[in-house]
């Protein structure tokens, strides 16, 4: 094997965000994590929603919410500048991803990020909005960050521990900080000494101070706690109770579900000489249950504001009420989700939760091809048919014929021809295609491509990051090429070997293999790399992205080409962060990838020159070309269209659920 040589041609970039929010009724399409109230002097009656989708949701008084998503994990947690402009979200995929950033809700621009190996317990901007603080659950515990310049700064001089809540004074003079070890510490944020500690009622969730900071309040083993000086002064009974007032209340706020539709708003009043009131009925309801309760709320001086498990928002009036309401859902999902979408005759097939469709830019017609069982992925075969596949499941392999089913030749008693348009019409009458069951996987599905190698078709398919298949669609057999923990991707090329992207942090400790598909002769590629992933391939070079971490263990992405033949690699791209989620897509000369998830950069392999297409309110998730048209699939199932002649995004399309394009 020839020694590879690491060529920098690299482009560094970095990226300012240049995109739009859309405004609609749609809800969220996975559980809302976070309801607050946004501040402001405006105070417009709008607050934030946040979801598991990685979307913030500003929603105005008339319903109407302004949507863009932020990341493409979970949003966990979620705090309001002062300033009115301000948001901060911590991320996080429950695993090794933890990020805290800072946006700017007015530009849509980033203003800060910070990667953390523990998670982040509480998140919180002081009263006048010149610290971000940051709990962590680590013994540092809390993380001050100055929003002039965006600097972390040594305020306390002590290490805090973990800490489940942070709230400062009016004035900014002094921080509390609730422990779940059942303590709650006060710190002049002056001198960053400690004033006061007292012990109180540990394990405490939902956790807020009201009343001017006077009272402290949780949740622990469906009981709501409330102390005042250090003292329990209420200790009250609840079932699955959610807290909904912020420091701003006079009264606590709590809201019971007892599991079957029924939701009761309930106060407590705060008395003199530190006492508390026994719960007032502010108000039930009745809303919704199972998979759509409620996950998250909150309030501000005129409503209750309530996100579901499904995605759903509700409000209700702060008024008093003695009747039973019906709790009023304000979204409307009016939108199909697109989950994938490849190249056909001279325009896009698009797979929907149940169907196939056929459209373009240029008509914006859409004609269903055929009725899915379900698939989330398809990709061509060749002319006429597809492979319909579900990622991370086992269900079937399936490969659809497009051709229609029993109409061929249509001919008369005479012999001759039906007129044109009563075959047209006996075609769309034919919803059903023919379809067959290739193979059914023995573990879940991670990716599957199809290729083809001497004029013959193979599917490669790569199971729970540890199988990598060939399964020989003329001959109908499988064969398994690698075996092997950290597998990310896998291509055929044209010199037999199947190359096979995956962790260096296993045997053999590299990013890259090469493996003979006919004797299953393993060489592994000597090319930097923590780890590979994103494969495209012409046939001879290989394109593709790698992390690398420096001295610090910050990781930095790069896309890459490797030549078969030359052995050779070089590095094409770089983002100066980690981007384990982007992709490439190899078209002719143009290479595409998102890296950086908030652009698509389109490279053209001949000229070295590159253009980029701003994003939409969605993440890109995938790209494909056909022709001059270029479509991109957004995270939320809606597409972006451009083509390769110029920088400007065409339109955003979302489909309807009665199958028609809506144009942002």
């Amino acid at each position: 094997m020839k020694k590879t040589f690491i060529i920098f041609t690299t482009v560094i970039f970095t990226f300012a965000l240049n995109a739009q929010s859309h405004f609609s009724t749609q809800s969220h399409q996975a559980q809302v994590t976070n309801v607050i109230a946004a501040p402001g002097a405006n105070n417009d009656g709008s607050y934030f929603s946040t979801g598991e989708d990685g979307f913030i949701i500003k929603w105005a008084d008339d319903n109407t919410g302004e949507h863009y998503q932020f990341t493409d994990v979970g949003i966990k947690l979620v705090a309001a500048s002062p300033n009115g402009e301000d948001i901060a979200i911590y991320e996080s995929d429950g695993g090794s991803v933890n990020r805290v950033s800072v946006w700017n809700w007015r530009t849509l621009n980033r203003k800060y990020q910070k990667k953390f190996n523990d998670s982040i317990t509480s998140l919180k901007f002081s009263a006048k909005g010149n610290y971000l603080i940051i709990g962590t659950a680590s013994v540092d515990g809390a993380v001050f960050v100055r929003t002039a310049g965006w600097t972390v700064v040594d305020k306390i001089k002590a290490n805090t521990g973990i800490v489940n809540y942070v709230n400062t004074s009016d004035s900014e003079k002094t921080v509390v900080f609730y422990s779940p070890s059942g303590t709650l510490s006060f710190y002049d944020l002056g001198t960053g000494k400690l004033k006061q500690k007292m012990s109180i009622v540990n394990g405490l969730s939902q956790t807020v101070m009201f009343y001017h900071n006077k009272y402290f309040a949780g949740i622990k083993d469906n009981t709501i706690y409330v102390t005042a000086s250090g003292k329990t002064v209420s200790k009250i009974e609840a079932q699955n109770p959610i807290i909904l007032s912020t420091s701003t209340d006079l009264n606590l706020y709590y809201m019971e579900n007892d599991g079957r539709g029924s939701y009761t708003i309930k106060m407590l009043e705060n008395l003199e000489n530190d006492q508390i009131s026994n719960p007032r009925i502010v108000k039930t309801l009745r809303g919704p249950r199972g998979a759509s309760v409620i996950s998250a709320a909150g309030k501000d001086h005129s409503y209750f504001y309530f996100g579901s498990q499904n995605g759903a928002i509700y409000k209700t009036e702060v008024d008093p009420s003695t009747t039973t309401e019906n709790l009023a859902e304000i979204t409307e999902n009016t939108y199909s989700k697109i989950y994938d979408m490849v190249p056909y005759e001279s325009d896009f097939l698009f797979l929907t939760s149940n169907a196939v469709y056929k459209s373009s830019y240029d008509t914006g017609i859409v004609d269903k091809l055929s009725s899915t069982t379900g698939q989330t992925d398809i990709c061509n075969y060749d002319e006429s048919s597809l492979i319909l596949w579900t990622k991370g499941y086992r269900n079937p392999v399936v490969k659809m014929d497009l051709d229609i089913v029993g109409v061929g030749v249509i001919e008369d008693e005479m012999g001759e021809l039906l007129a044109t348009a009563e075959a047209t019409y006996i075609k769309m009458d034919l919803d059903k295609k023919t379809s067959v069951t290739l193979f059914t996987p023995e573990n879940n599905i991670q990716s599957l491509k199809v290729s083809s190698i001497n004029d013959k078709k193979y599917i490669i398919e790569i199971e729970s990051n540890m199988y990598v298949n060939l399964y020989d669609v003329e001959n109908n057999k499988m064969k398994q090429i690698y075996s092997g923990a950290g597998v990310q991707d896998a291509i055929l090329c044209n010199d037999g070997n199947m190359y096979i992207a995956k962790s260096a942090a296993t045997n053999p400790q590299v990013p890259l293999l090469a493996v003979n598909i006919n004797t299953l002769e393993t060489v592994p590629i000597r090319i930097k790399g923590n780890v590979s992933y994103a494969l495209s391939t012409n046939g001879s070079v290989i394109y593709g992205i790698y992390l690398l971490a420096n001295e610090n263990g910050a990781l930095s992405t790069y896309v890459y080409s490797y030549n078969t033949a030359t052995k050779q690699m070089s590095n094409i791209l770089k983002f100066s962060n980690e981007d384990s989620e982007a992709f490439t897509y190899l078209n002719g000369n143009n290479l595409f990838t998102n890296i950086g998830k908030n652009v698509v950069y389109c490279y053209n392999l001949t000229t070295k020159k590159r253009i980029s297409f701003k994003r939409s309110a969605s993440i890109p998730r995938s790209v494909t070309q056909n022709g001059k048209r270029v479509v991109i699939l957004n995270s939320n199932g809606s597409i972006s269209w451009c083509d390769t002649s110029s920088e400007r995004l065409l339109a955003d399309w979302y489909f309807t659920n009665d199958a028609q394009w809506y144009e942002f």
